[in-house]
C-alpha cells in the first residue's frame, strides 16, 4: 500500500462521516494490464501515484461535503480523463487509423439509471456526456456522430482531436503496427494495449454508483466497442453493489463481468470481495480473460481484485483505511 502524506489524509478525515455511524466508501482505477516494476521509470510512477492520489481524494471530498455517490464518481472518472498517464480522455489510445475513438459510462446504482457513450472523438470529457445522456434524455446509450450532436445541443466542451494524442501513446500505437506488420494479427497482444478509468462510491445516504471512461484498445478497427459503456459488462451498479472494470473487453462482455459480480453478490448470499474475485480470478481467467474490476457493496467494503502483474487502483473504504498500489504485490 502507498503511503500518502500524514497531513493530507487527516485534513481529509477529520470530522468525516464515516466514523459517526454514517459509512463513505470510494475506489477508483486507471487500468490494469502488464505494469512491471521493472519497466516504470521512477519519475513516471510518481506522477501516476499522485494523479491517483488527487482522483481519489477529490471524489472522497464530494462525498464527505454530502454530495451524491454519482457527484463523487464523476469527478473521481473526470480527473483521470485529464490526466495524460490513463487510457481514457487526454491520453487515450490510438485505433488502427491514428484516431481516438472514446466511450464511457455511469450508472445509479438506487434507480438504475444509467447512461452511456460510445465511439465519439472530439468530446472533451466523455463521462459528462455519459452522466448527460442519462440525466437529460430518453435513452440509455448513444454513439458516434449522434452522441457528439446530443452534447454540441447541451453545450459540452469540444476540443481537437489532436488534444487527445500523447507521446507515449503515439509511440505505443506505432509499435503495434510494426509488430502488427512483422508477424500479422496473430502477433497483436492485447494484454499490453488495453486501460481503462473507472470509479465506484457509497454516499451517505447508502447510495452507490458507478462509473467508467476508457480509449478503448491501442490500434483497435472496425468502430470496436469494448466493455466499458456496455452496462452489466463493464460497468453496474444496483442497490447493494457497483462495479467499474477494466481489461480486454470482448471477454468482459461475453461474461457479463460487472453484473455477475453484484448477481453472484446477492443470489450466492457472498461477500462482493469474495463474489469480485471469484469471477476475475476463475471465471474470467479460465476463459482467456485478462483485468480487474473495482467493487463496492453497501456498507463500504472494497474489493479491488485483477489477474495481471497490476492495476492502478485507489480506494477509502467505510473505515478510513486508504490504498493506493499499482503492483500485485502491493495489498
Amino acid at each position: 500500500m502507498q503511503l500518502i502524506r500524514i497531513s493530507t489524509i487527516f485534513a481529509l478525515l477529520a470530522g468525516s462521516s464515516a466514523f459517526a455511524g454514517e459509512p463513505l466508501a470510494i475506489a477508483i482505477h486507471g487500468g490494469a494490464g502488464v505494469i512491471e516494476r521493472a519497466s516504470m521509470p521512477a519519475a513516471k510512477e510518481k506522477a501516476i501515484r499522485e494523479d491517483l492520489e488527487q482522483a481519489l481524494m477529490a471524489g472522497y471530498q464530494k462525498l464527505k461535503d454530502g454530495s451524491n455517490s454519482l457527484d463523487a464518481v464523476v469527478v473521481s472518472v473526470l480527473m483521470l480523463e485529464n490526466s495524460p498517464h490513463f487510457n481514457a480522455g487526454k491520453g487515450a489510445v490510438f485505433n488502427s487509423e491514428g484516431e481516438h475513438e472514446l466511450d464511457a459510462a455511469i450508472m445509479d446504482g438506487r434507480r438504475r439509471r444509467a447512461g452511456a457513450v460510445a465511439g465519439v472523438k472530439r468530446i472533451k470529457n466523455p463521462i459528462l456526456l455519459a452522466q448527460a445522456i442519462m440525466e437529460r434524455s430518453a435513452h440509455v446509450m448513444m454513439a458516434g456522430e449522434g452522441a457528439e450532436q446530443f452534447a454540441a445541443e447541451l453545450g459540452l466542451e469540444w476540443v481537437d482531436t489532436r488534444y487527445f494524442d500523447t507521446p507515449d501513446r503515439r509511440e505505443q500505437w506505432e509499435k503495434a503496427k510494426r509488430d502488427e506488420l512483422r508477424g500479422g494479427a496473430s502477433s497483436f497482444s492485447p494484454t499490453r494495449y488495453f486501460g481503462t478509468v473507472g470509479a465506484v462510491a457509497l454516499d451517505r445516504n447508502g447510495a452507490i454508483a458507478a462509473a467508467t471512461s476508457t480509449g478503448g484498445m491501442t490500434n483497435k478497427r472496425y468502430g470496436r466497442i469494448g466493455d466499458s459503456p456496455i452496462i452489466g459488462a463493464g460497468t453496474y451498479a444496483d442497490a447493494h453493489c457497483a462495479v467499474s472494470a477494466t481489461g480486454h473487453g470482448e471477454f468482459f462482455i461475453r461474461s457479463v463481468v460487472a453484473y455477475d459480480v453484484c448477481a453472484r453478490a446477492r443470489y450466492l448470499r457472498v461477500s462482493v470481495s469474495r463474489a469480485a474475485t471469484d469471477v476475475v480470478r476463475k471465471e474470467l481467467k479460465a476463459l482467456g480473460g485478462e483485468g480487474g474490476v473495482i467493487a463496492l457493496d453497501a456498507r463500504g467494503k472494497v474489493s479491488m481484485p485483477f489477474n495481471t502483474p497490476g492495476m492502478y487502483r485507489a480506494s477509502i473504504d467505510a473505515s478510513g483505511r486508504i490504498t493506493i498500489a499499482i503492483y500485485a504485490d502491493e495489498n
